[in-house]
């Protein structure tokens, strides 16, 4: 048997389980979404029977279904909010359900506009923010700094377009680190340091096209040394 072969169809195969795992939850994930809107349009449709119907819907679903987790009284209720946000149902399987019931409720909860959230949907889905992290990004105003602030560059006079238009995306402004505590007389290095100490926070400030592979990368420009 060839090693080297054998232990190349062993990675093909365990990227193989890891895609179909990930294509499966995702599927479990976009009926739970589909099954939780269509509640809440059941509920939407009866609102004028007043909330003692929710509270019973809780309790009878609970008798029914004791092992199943979900539909509390309050879930009920952000229920009917997200199939009242989200009228076409098209529209909450093809985009919606994209990211999990908890970061909907989070966006749901935080963000009022419609592009805004879809924007950060599509957003949490492609970079595969946790909960955590989507709390982080609306909470520092993103899309804000991203998509609707003006950015300073001359990336239009430099680069080509497209290339201009695509780097002139990547840019915030401004960038928020709020997470250093800043001294009026702080140097560079003090800077620097505080930015590796909490380097997570600042990758996830940069944003997508940024990893960490070091705090220093020396430089010999006309027989000098910079880092």
């Amino acid at each position: 048997m060839n090693t080297t072969e054998y232990l190349s169809i062993i990675e093909n195969i365990k990227r193989e389980i890891n895609a179909a795992e990930y294509r499966a939850a995702l599927h479990v994930n976009a009926d739970m979404l589909l099954l939780y809107y269509d509640i809440g349009c059941v509920i939407n449709e009866h609102k004028t029977w007043g909330s003692k119907f929710i509270d019973n819907l809780a309790a009878d679903i609970r008798l029914s279904f004791p092992k199943s987790k979900g539909y509390s009284v309050r879930n009920l209720k952000y229920m009917a909010k997200f199939a009242e946000t989200y009228p076409e149902r098209e529209f909450v399987q093809q985009v919606v359900a994209q990211i999990p019931w908890g970061h909907n409720i989070v966006i749901l909860d935080k963000v009022n506009n419609l592009e805004e959230r879809k924007w950060y949907i599509k957003n949490s889905a492609q970079n595969g923010w946790s909960r955590n992290v989507l709390v982080h990004q609306i909470e520092s105003s993103l899309y804000q700094r991203q998509v609707l602030a003006e950015k300073v560059s001359n990336f239009e006079n430099r680069l080509p377009s497209p290339q201009s238009e695509l780097a002139a995306q990547t840019m915030k402004d401004p960038y928020v680190f709020d997470f250093i505590t800043f001294k009026e007389d702080m140097l560079e290095r003090d800077v620097e340091q505080a930015l590796v100490r909490d380097v997570t926070r600042l990758l996830l400030e940069l944003g997508t096209g940024f990893a960490f592979l070091g705090n220093q990368y020396h430089l010999n420009v006309g027989g000098d040394d910079f880092y």
